[in-house]
């Protein structure tokens, strides 16, 4: 039986009338989308951990502007990377050859494209200054000073784990949510050290041991596509559920045509995981760059963020001839669930399948 009482415990926490967080996808969401979840009453989200701080300040300037509601603002806590130019070259070479399928060359130098937040000074001085209702981390945390002069500036924290311990560093870290983030879910695996052992922990296993080993309101995240998954996610004690991939056909993103085909067609039933477009384990919708990341002759990519310069400017070299297939297609596991629907109409619907799961629920208990 869903616990009424303790999801509004976390609702009032976040400011928000329902237990649904629209996921912050970074490239894909944009004000429109925010702030149109926001206003049906979930919780919208930005992904800015691709943006710098004064791009940041600009997307959420721009979802004020179309939202009096709170809304969430997500940044990437990596490691920052190494730089080691025998390996980036040795990726630009292997390449190459695609590179010139489509009449371009690879970049003489790859860079790492993405400031982390537990170096961006700047961004938390955007943070402090514009104060978003939430802000989230992804692939760890911030340092303690960093999360307390958020917390000073009134901001309510999530972060995001994939096993008990990185949900154990988060409750200790003074969040006021655990975002459990199962295998199930679409774009990059959030676990803090891409070197350690995975449990690859499915969504509703992460979320009930998250319920029941800690006291922080826990959020599911992994593979919900529809009313019924929030109602599973509620029903195993989480708050609230994140979903991303439900919300990634919807007009307002900002998805090329290609991305929006392959989610609406054959491809949505087929995803796997790929190191090869970003350099960091993502689960994407099989393609062109899925299968070079899947050939046995295939160089280690540089890491994350290094490679993903040279997985955007190949892209765009192959998107510029009319080729989509070299994308980060970022999709979830139920991603053939997927209905493009504006995003206010889509929220209703899952309101609507909400209810009517838990009204089954309770005939079938009662």
């Amino acid at each position: 039986m869903i616990n009424q009482t303790d999801n509004r415990m976390l609702l009032r926490v976040l400011g928000i009338q329902l237990p649904i967080i629209q996921a912050p996808m970074a490239g894909v969401n944009t004000p429109a989308l925010a702030a149109a979840v926001s206003n049906a009453g979930g919780l919208g989200s930005l992904g800015v951990g691709a943006m710098n701080a004064e791009a940041a300040r600009k997307v959420i300037r721009e979802t004020r502007a179309l939202t009096t509601e709170p809304f969430n603002v997500n940044v990437f806590c990596h490691r920052p990377a190494t730089a080691d130019r025998t390996v980036e070259r040795q990726w630009l070479d292997w390449l190459a050859p695609l590179f010139e399928q489509f009449d371009s060359a690879p970049p003489p130098l790859l860079s790492e494209i993405y400031t982390s937040f537990v170096t961006d000074s700047a961004m938390l001085k955007v943070f402090v200054e514009e104060k978003p209702a939430v802000v989230s981390f992804h692939f760890g945390l911030p340092p303690s000073a960093v999360i307390d002069a958020l917390r000073n500036a009134g901001i309510k924290l999530l972060a995001s784990a994939t096993n008990l311990k990185e949900a154990a560093e988060v409750a200790a870290s003074g969040v006021d949510a655990i975002v459990a983030q199962g295998i199930e879910a679409g774009g990059h695996r959030g676990v803090f050290d891409p070197q350690a052992p995975d449990d690859r922990l499915g969504t509703f296993a992460l979320t009930r041991l998250l319920v029941k080993e800690f006291r922080l309101p826990v959020i599911a995240s992994g593979g919900i596509m529809d009313g019924a998954g929030i109602a599973a996610a509620l029903a195993l004690g989480a708050q609230a559920a994140q979903l991303g991939t439900a919300f990634v056909a919807c007009p307002e993103t900002s998805i090329d045509e290609g991305y929006r085909r392959a989610i609406l067609g054959e491809s949505a039933r087929h995803t796997t995981f790929t190191t090869a477009i970003s350099g960091r384990l993502a689960r994407s919708m099989k393609n062109k760059f899925t299968e070079l990341g899947s050939d046995s002759r295939s160089p280690e990519p540089p890491p994350y963020p290094i490679a993903y310069d040279a997985g955007k400017a190949l892209h765009a070299a192959a998107k510029a001839k009319g080729e989509f297939g070299y994308g980060a297609q970022w999709a979830g596991q139920a991603a053939a669930l997927a209905r493009s629907l504006p995003a206010t109409e889509l929220f209703s619907q899952l309101v609507s399948e909400l209810n009517e799961s838990v009204r089954q629920l309770q005939r079938f208990s009662g």
